[in-house]
């Protein structure tokens, strides 16, 4: 078996016996693979799923400022990883609480966005805020609210919030909200 580099976050020694992983195609396999040749285990990468809400209150959107890297200093949906035993619609609800302090009504799933090169799935749901408070929490310095033409667009975290923001915008307009599913390319993160 060939001895390569790991990808960032694709162990380096088995989960079940502790030898050095090396990469190989595994037999039935199509792509290769981290495996211990000593014990034969091996061991899968798949994406991480992200969930979040796109908070509306009246004709204004909820961002959060980041208080954390990355992006620290830039604007985001309320959003984060969703935790094992967690179903994507709660963790929504609760990355929402987490980093603005409230507990929205969630309408629907609004976009489902693949981002290969980040190794992530993004389940983003519409979500009508009950008032327009909100309450950072430690992960946001400060949360606002914004009607389409205050959106500081230049400052926006990652290239999820930006089409999704752009494609609610463009369904506010129409009177329609389906469900979006997208895949985001690394050349969707250059400047426009």
């Amino acid at each position: 078996m060939e001895k390569m580099s790991f990808p960032a976050r694709e162990a380096v020694f088995c989960a079940k016996c502790g030898s050095r992983l090396v990469h190989a195609l595994p037999p039935g396999e199509t792509r290769t693979r981290a495996v211990c040749p000593k014990c034969g285990y091996i061991h899968y990468v798949n994406p991480l799923p992200v969930s979040g809400t796109l908070p509306v209150w009246k004709e204004k959107i909820l961002l959060c400022r980041r208080a954390i890297e990355p992006r620290k200093g830039f604007w985001t949906l309320p959003g984060g990883y969703v935790e094992s035993g967690e179903a994507t619609s709660e963790g929504a609800l609760r990355e929402t609480w987490e980093e603005a302090g409230f507990r929205p009504e969630l309408r629907k799933l609004y976009a489902v966005m693949d981002v290969p090169f980040g190794d992530q799935i993004h389940f983003f749901y519409l979500a009508d805020m009950r008032s327009e408070h909100s309450v950072p929490g430690p992960e946001s310095a400060e949360c606002r609210l914004f009607a389409e033409d205050e959106i500081p667009w230049n400052s926006l975290a990652f290239p999820t919030v930006t089409y999704l923001l752009k494609q609610y915008f463009l369904d506010r307009r129409a009177g329609t909200f389906p469900t979006h599913h997208t895949v985001l390319r690394p050349e969707c993160l250059a400047a426009p």
